[in-house]
C-alpha cells in the first residue's frame, strides 16, 4: 500500500501526529485521510455498538467489531479474538468510533496485540459536540461528506 506517494504522505503525517501526541500506535488520521487509505486497501474497523450502527449510520465496507458491548458499555472481552477473525496481522487497520475516544483505546489494544499498522480516526463518525451539545456539526466522517449509509 505504501508504493503510492499519496498514501506514504498520509502515513507520514499520521505518524508525526502520533509522535506529537505520544500515541502507542502507528498514527492518527483525519477522516479524509482514512477514506483515502481505505480506498487503497486499508481496513476501517468500526468499534461502535450495533445500535449506534443501526440508528446513527455506518461506513460501507467497514469491519464491525464492538469495543464495548451494548447495553452497559462493558469492555468487549472478545474484541481481540473477533478482530483476529476479521483482519490479518499485516493489514493496515484504522479504528473508528463516534468521536475518536473508543477508537483510540481499540487502536492501542490492537497495536499491543501485534497489529503494528494501527491508526485512530480522529473526530470519529459524528465528531465532537457543538455549543448546543449536538454532534455531526463540528467534525467527523459524516461532516466531512464521506460515504455512509443509514441502518
Amino acid at each position: 500500500m505504501t508504493d503510492n506517494p499519496d498514501i506514504a504522505s498520509i502515513k507520514r503525517r499520521a505518524a508525526e501526529r502520533a509522535r506529537q501526541l505520544n500515541l502507542p500506535y502507528a498514527g492518527a488520521l483525519t477522516p479524509a485521510e482514512a477514506y483515502a487509505l481505505m480506498q487503497a486497501g486499508a481496513k476501517l474497523v468500526d468499534v461502535r455498538t450495533r445500535p449506534e450502527l443501526l440508528y446513527v449510520g455506518r461506513v460501507p465496507g467497514s469491519v464491525l467489531v464492538e469495543w464495548q458491548t451494548y447495553p452497559g458499555n462493558a469492555q468487549n472481552p472478545e474484541f481481540l479474538n473477533q478482530l483476529a477473525e476479521a483482519v490479518a496481522p499485516a493489514d493496515t487497520l484504522m479504528f473508528l468510533c463516534r468521536s475518536g475516544i473508543r477508537s483510540h483505546g481499540s487502536a492501542a489494544a490492537a497495536a499491543q496485540a501485534g497489529w503494528r499498522d494501527s491508526y485512530n480516526v480522529l473526530e470519529g463518525f459524528e465528531g465532537d459536540r457543538d455549543a448546543a451539545q449536538h454532534r455531526g456539526t463540528v467534525g467527523g466522517w459524516r461532516k466531512a461528506g464521506l460515504p455512509w449509509v443509514q441502518g
